[in-house]
């Protein structure tokens, strides 16, 4: 891969990475070092890749199989805060942060799916091709982290 192309890649697609790893990781700079091994994966990756949209793929893939490597990793097993978190990540608004902590709070099988289906666009066929599932196990997951997340948010507002 010429540099140049690298570079245009990975402006474009580390974002992407690291809100993947985030959500794994729940660790600002872990998800920054997991952002560092994609992309020097990608820099060396040998396979042509057709189109963007195929690189995005790839790199997502890549990013959720580095990333439950790291998490069943001895040494990984300590975790942050969410309260340590959502201060190291700034919010324009005080209901993006209380959100970002209700989804941050589901469980990671949850939040994988959430996060893959409204916020990279993936449909159900590619988060199940993404994750190695069945369809009909991300459309459960789906509606299961919908129907916990509106329970949560449904006791946020009440109790606030």
């Amino acid at each position: 891969m010429e540099r140049s192309e690298f570079y245009r890649l990975a402006r474009r697609y580390q974002d992407t990475v690291f809100r993947i790893a985030l959500n794994y990781f729940r660790s600002v700079p872990d998800a920054e070092d997991m952002v560092q091994e994609v992309l020097i994966k990608l820099y060396t990756a040998r396979q042509p890749f057709q189109n963007d949209e195929h690189v995005r793929y790839w790199l997502i893939r890549v990013t959720v199989n580095l990333c439950k490597n790291a998490l069943r990793s001895p040494w990984r097993k300590r975790r942050v805060s969410l309260d340590e978190l959502s201060a190291a990540i700034p919010f324009e608004e005080p209901a993006q942060s209380d959100l970002f902590l209700t989804v941050m709070s589901l469980p990671e099988k949850y939040r994988t799916v959430l996060y893959l289906f409204y916020y990279e666009d993936c449909t159900v066929k590619d988060i199940a091709r993404l994750l190695d599932l069945k369809e009909s196990a991300v459309t459960t997951r789906l509606s299961r982290a919908r129907r916990a997340l509106r329970s949560e948010l449904m006791e946020v507002t009440y109790d606030g």
